[in-house]
């Protein structure tokens, strides 16, 4: 063969492979104008940030990538819209920034696939039955194996304050081994099998943290010894005005209980800086016992007891079994009058003997 054609074929079967490698987005958001679209990963697949520029109201893009993934685009800085692609794929995007809700997404099956589930959404009339989590539900089952159907998990289920696990169990397992290979699946089968172990009526999980004063502090310690236990988990970086508000219950529940001997108020901070814990327990007078985790939400503790956002109060038992999680008000008022009452006639019945 000769030599120029030679190369030539190599520098072509270099150049396809390469093209076809990548991804091309193109679109248009009527009334978008000139703006900023950043798209950023969704899983594994995809981590890095990029910029997509947006001039009278159009916008295209390439980039290269491995492997099907998803990403989120985020326009005008607040609305989050997901979007799915794989090398090779000539993906469209069509819409209006007043709608920004229900954009069509083209370029493979399961940007068509949402396009069609947000149409069929916003199809849903005012005083319907079906609800978007019946939508998603039923979209999951009917699709095992699509990409779609982790989004809507993750959005109608997932990403609640109190999920049905057993209800995101019942869904993710039918899926197929595309999906139940994503590193999303895997943590979230973690996240449901530590809060399985921190439900209500199992046994609390065990833990010893160190005090304002470095000595070690555990649920068995002496002074909690047949009391049952209110812990609150908190953070001085937490959401200021939510601090607030429980710092103000759990004062007013230490003035009311403090000489009780059949209930105990316990600190537990996932601060990792020690001295903004230290400064925030002088700060708001939180005068009960307080203990640090240096680990943060990252540590075991918050792991075993299944926190997923602070703060959080979890009542514990004098036999150690976790008796209520997350009550306020007069709720929780209610179930502490109520495990008081049952510890004392305990002690008494033991007194008895």
């Amino acid at each position: 063969m000769n030599k120029s054609i030679f190369l030539l074929l190599i520098l072509c079967l270099t150049g396809c492979k390469k093209a076809s490698d990548k991804v091309y987005i193109t679109g248009e958001i009527k009334g978008l104008g000139t703006d900023t679209i950043y798209m950023y990963g969704m899983d594994e697949g995809y981590d890095r940030v990029d910029s997509i520029f947006v001039k009278e109201d159009k916008f295209s893009y390439r980039f290269d990538i491995d492997t099907i993934t998803s990403a989120f685009l985020l326009i005008k800085k607040e609305v989050e819209y997901p979007i799915f692609f794989d090398k090779g794929n000539h993906i469209t995007i069509k819409g209006e920034a007043d709608n920004l809700t229900t954009l069509s997404i083209d370029g493979n099956t399961y940007n068509q696939e949402l396009t069609q589930f947000q149409k069929e959404l916003q199809s849903l009339s005012p005083d319907s039955a079906t609800t978007p989590e019946k939508k998603a539900e039923e979209f999951i089952r009917q699709h095992t194996s699509s990409y779609v159907s982790l989004y809507l998990l993750d959005k109608y289920f997932a990403q609640k304050d109190e999920p049905d696990f057993n209800k995101i169990k019942e869904l993710m397992k039918p899926m197929t081994g595309i999906l139940q290979d994503k590193s999303y699946v895997s943590e979230l089968t973690e996240r449901i099998e530590l809060a399985e172990r921190a439900k209500v009526g199992k046994y609390a999980p065990y833990f010893t943290l160190p005090n304002l004063k470095g000595e070690k502090i555990s649920r068995t310690s002496e002074k909690f010894k047949d009391k049952n236990i209110l812990a609150y988990f908190w953070a001085s970086w937490g959401d200021s005005a939510a601090n607030r508000r429980n710092n103000d219950e759990m004062k007013a529940l230490y003035r009311t209980y403090r000489k009780n001997d059949y209930l105990a108020l316990l600190g537990i901070s996932l601060d990792m800086d020690k001295t903004e814990w230290e400064s925030a327990v002088e700060r708001d007078t939180l005068e009960w016992e307080q203990v640090r985790c240096a680990e943060g939400m990252a540590s075991e503790v918050a792991k075993q007891y299944g926190i997923q956002q602070l703060p959080l109060n979890v009542l514990i038992s004098p036999e150690g079994r976790i008796i209520a999680k997350d009550l306020h008000g007069d709720e929780l008022k209610k179930q502490l009058e109520e495990a008081i009452d049952k510890a004392e006639k305990r002690s008494k019945e033991r007194k008895k003997k």
